[in-house]
């Protein structure tokens, strides 16, 4: 979508992205297929397939983040503020937008991506913590035995790209709990020097976080739902929904 309102070309799904948004279709598809076959009398597939088509549009909503951010930033070439013509200021603003947008997604996404292993595994994280993340569900299925393959690639995945999404945890928080993470370099530049121009932050690095960051996103959800794929053809995700009970 933002891409036709940029003048762009749409899409064309590649690589990781391509991977996931393929994995998780496959198993939207069944569980279709399943309530076709045994009417979903406790509506437990039903709930998984929104969920699984709600990550699909949650992936193709943060990657058109990305790449709007990664659009805009084009136009800014002012390294200081006070430097921006005023459509440089309105191209930097939008930039910060998307920005904004798609560091926030990253971390809402992996948390729905967790509801949905939560809930499809039985990991019962609700008891551990009510309002849980993504990576406590990570803790607890390390806690099961049975689906330990699955549990090693996301440990690994996440671990490979932990300074990224370190970086966007940071300024996520700082958006979300304190200010805006834009103003937070600007009142720590102007503690530095109270008439020194303000410096634009490394917008380059910034994007580069946020990039990586959806590399991970998509990752998870690639090896997430091909397992789920694996663990339906041998009948352990199937049986389970048939009797109305999570795989275990």
């Amino acid at each position: 979508m933002l891409r036709i309102l940029l003048g762009e070309p749409p899409r064309e799904n590649s690589g990781v992205l391509a991977e996931a948004m393929d994995n998780m279709a496959k198993v939207a598809s069944m569980l279709r297929r399943e309530m076709n076959t045994h009417e979903d009398p406790d509506h437990e597939s039903r709930k998984l397939e929104i969920w699984t088509r709600g990550l699909i549009s949650s992936l193709d909503e943060l990657e058109q983040s990305w790449f709007a951010a990664a659009f805009f930033r084009k136009s800014v070439v002012a390294g200081y503020m006070d430097d921006m013509s005023p459509k440089e200021q309105g191209e930097y603003a939008r930039y910060v937008y998307f920005y904004k947008n798609g560091f926030i997604r990253v971390f809402s996404l992996l948390d729905k991506l967790g509801t949905v292993l939560n809930s499809l595994y039985d990991l019962n994280t609700g008891k551990v913590k009510v309002h849980f993340s993504y990576f406590t569900v990570l803790r607890q299925f390390q806690l099961h035995e049975k689906h330990t393959a699955l549990a090693g690639e996301l440990e690994t995945i996440k671990n490979a790209y932990r300074e990224p999404l370190e970086n966007l945890r940071k300024r996520r928080n700082a958006e979300i709990h304190y200010m805006n993470a834009e103003m937070q370099d600007d009142l720590w530049q102007r503690h530095q020097g109270l008439h020194d121009k303000i410096h634009l932050e490394d917008l380059d690095s910034h994007l580069e976080d946020l990039k990586q960051s959806l590399e991970m996103v998509c990752k998870s959800l690639a090896a997430s739902f091909r397992y789920s794929n694996e663990q339906w053809h041998k009948g352990k995700i199937a049986a389970n929904l048939k009797r109305g009970h999570h795989p275990q």
